[in-house]
């Protein structure tokens, strides 16, 4: 069997990678995002992510697992979701035959660990077949990797997986062979006759709707597949129904949390680039260069934000200490008090730059410049625009979005507060929204 082996590790520990937010608290690179106290995967546990299929339900001309947002495709979100748990120790990507090159390059562009890509089948069980057999095998660059004890299938469309559950699932399948996610159905299901008609109807409260995740000791999907018949291959989704058919084993049925769900329709890219959006704007760092008008600014700031749902930490600099929050956090906010200090902001994208922080996320830097107005000039106003223009042009090539707030300073009490909100605001829907159109726009608060 083809397959391309790609950055390989057995090594858990991955130094250079930044965190992963998704729904998941951020962290320190290469530390898992959270390690629940006593639990313990003794066993090497891989993945199964089939991503063969065409995506015809989003309307688009692209299948949905290749689908960009924030300047990533979905299945990169979902491959760092299992990536970011330190127990597994391998993930198989199950893709066309004419798409291998793309996610060979998607691996390779967003530095993608533990993983190996498989071309597919002609049908879903197929494909998620060729992933298990080549879990088996021994790649290329892979002879450190055992084979699994347990095999964990997911969709490459559900990038919101957590690490808790996929704990359960694992030690689940461990004990009975298999397991799976369910979930309340939605809908009352129904029958119809021949005619179209209405045939009898399900009671709801005693059936549930099969999700993924799904785990499967090796030995079981493995013999599951090589029992079952063409019209299994052909006709079939459900591997837990396979398992038990052919293996007469029963899967332990788990109940799943809500952000298992699948993207099915265009409106769902949506819906998944809101999500990560409002994770990555949750808090922001604020850098105040030691000043004392700075610090003010950014003390009226933090109570300001704190009513807008951002946490805001506030430090001098991003020097000894303080140089964990380049590794931590999505958004900064660099507040300057005289006109020629665009090297403050220079030397933090620079840091940025070198800490590898936007490889996966967009990082977003807002320089606020606080000024007295007997300090603004006329060259001064025209000036500044242009040099951050210039310099947010070079840093979005490198996936980092800066914006400049100019705050003139006010003695009224009144009128300085409305300008301290007004900061808050429009710095909030920056971080939030994340608009490239944006880029490089001095806005006046």
């Amino acid at each position: 069997m083809e397959v391309n082996d790609i950055n390989m590790q057995s090594d858990n520990c991955e130094p250079d990678r930044a965190a992963h937010p998704g729904i998941f608290l951020c962290r320190e690179a290469g530390k898992s995002d959270h390690q629940p106290s006593g639990r313990c995967v003794d066993f090497p546990v891989s993945v199964v992510l089939p991503a063969g299929g065409s995506g015809e339900r989003t309307g688009l001309q692209t299948p949905k697992q290749f689908c960009s947002f924030l300047g990533r495709p979905l299945i990169s979100y979902t491959i760092q979701a299992f990536e970011r748990v330190l127990w597994i120790q391998s993930i198989m990507v199950v893709v066309a035959k004419e798409n291998m090159d793309l996610m060979t390059d998607i691996i390779q562009r967003f530095q993608h660990r533990k993983v190996r890509v498989v071309p597919g089948g002609s049908t879903r069980h197929r494909s998620i077949c060729n992933g298990v057999l080549a879990l088996g095998e021994e790649g290329e660059g892979t002879s450190a990797v055992e084979r699994p004890k347990v095999v964990i299938i997911h969709d490459a469309v559900r990038p919101f997986v957590e690490e808790d559950f996929l704990y359960k699932i694992a030690m689940a399948a461990k004990e009975q062979g298999a397991a799976g996610a369910i979930r309340p159905l939605v809908s009352t299901v129904i029958a119809t006759t021949s005619e179209g008609y209405l045939d009898h109807s399900l009671e709801r409260a005693k059936y549930r709707a099969s999700e993924m995740p799904q785990g499967f000791t090796y030995d079981v999907i493995c013999q599951a597949y090589q029992r079952c018949s063409e019209s299994d291959f052909e006709f079939g989704t459900e591997c837990l129904h396979l398992a038990l058919q052919y293996c007469g084993t029963n899967a332990k049925l788990i109940e799943g949390p809500p952000t298992l769900w699948k993207v099915t329709y265009k409106r769902d890219l949506a819906a998944a680039e809101s999500i990560v959006k409002e994770t990555l704007s949750r808090s922001a760092c604020i850098i105040t260069g030691g000043s004392t008008q700075a610090v003010t600014l950014a003390d009226a700031l933090q109570k300001a934000v704190g009513a807008l749902d951002v946490e805001l930490d506030v430090i001098p600099d991003l020097m000894g200490d303080n140089a964990r929050y380049l590794l931590k956090e999505w958004n900064f906010i660099q507040v300057s008090v005289n006109t020629s200090c665009l090297s403050e902001v220079e030397a933090m994208l620079g840091a940025l730059e070198a800490a590898n922080r936007a490889l996966l996320h967009p990082l977003v830097v807002i320089w606020v410049h606080f000024s007295s107005m007997d300090e603004l000039s006329v060259s001064g106003r025209v000036a500044e625009p242009a040099a951050i223009m210039d310099l947010a042009s070079t840093a979005k090539l490198r996936n980092i979005l800066l914006y400049g707030i100019q705050l003139h300073q006010s003695k009224e009490a009144e009128r300085w507060e409305r300008s301290v909100l007004r900061v808050a605001e429009i710095a909030s829907a920056l971080i939030r929204d994340r608009s490239p159109a944006l880029v490089g726009q001095l806005l006046q608060a």
